[in-house]
């Protein structure tokens, strides 16, 4: 974890690259909490910022300037963009499989919206489909939970939960690996 108290979550340690994917995670996060709660999987392109305004003249003034201050001071920075009209699907496994990107995209982040149950509490719970959805939906320990996980075509990868219970930027958790299955899939999206 950051030893910046001003970035709350972001690591100071690891590998170059990964700071930079940390604050894109977090970043991300932020901007799909502002919508609330019990919203669509959401999917976005990760571009190293630095090198898109080098190929990109007008992206200058299309960026914030603090990000493109940000951008000439670390080569690591990434900017984010939101991919539209993704393909109607059953599940997230389904959606992911499906995706591909261009060379010139460095990363790619998803974020999803689970309920979680303590594992005694998974215990109970019922094999029927509907029956289990009941049940998850009414148990009293559910928590509602959002996870984003970025991962770059280097490897790196980042993942920050919210909990509906602690719905505040500066209770944001975050780690290189704390949903590993997800972490697997966004980086599969690349081979």
């Amino acid at each position: 974890m950051s030893d910046d108290p001003t970035q709350p979550g972001i690591p100071t340690d690891s590998t170059p690259a990964r700071p930079g994917l940390a604050d894109a995670v977090h970043e991300i996060e932020r901007h799909v909490s502002s919508g609330g709660w019990d919203g669509p999987v959401r999917v976005f392109a990760l571009v190293g910022t630095a090198n898109a305004l080098a190929t990109e003249p007008g992206l200058e003034q299309q960026l914030p300037a603090d990000v493109v201050a940000r951008a000439r001071r670390d080569p690591h920075h990434l900017t984010s963009v939101e991919q539209d009209g993704l393909p109607s699907v059953t599940d997230l496994e389904q959606l992911l499989g499906g995706l591909t990107w261009p060379p010139s995209v460095d990363g790619a982040a998803v974020v999803v919206e689970r309920v979680v149950l303590p594992p005694a509490a998974e215990e109970g719970m019922p094999g029927d489909p509907e029956a289990a959805l009941d049940y998850l939906m009414s148990h009293p320990e559910r928590q509602d939970v959002r996870i984003a996980v970025g991962a770059l075509r280097t490897g790196e990868s980042w993942c920050a939960v919210r909990t509906r219970a602690n719905d505040s930027d500066d209770a944001v958790g975050g780690g290189p690996d704390l949903v590993p299955g997800l972490v697997e899939a966004v980086r599969a999206t690349f081979s």
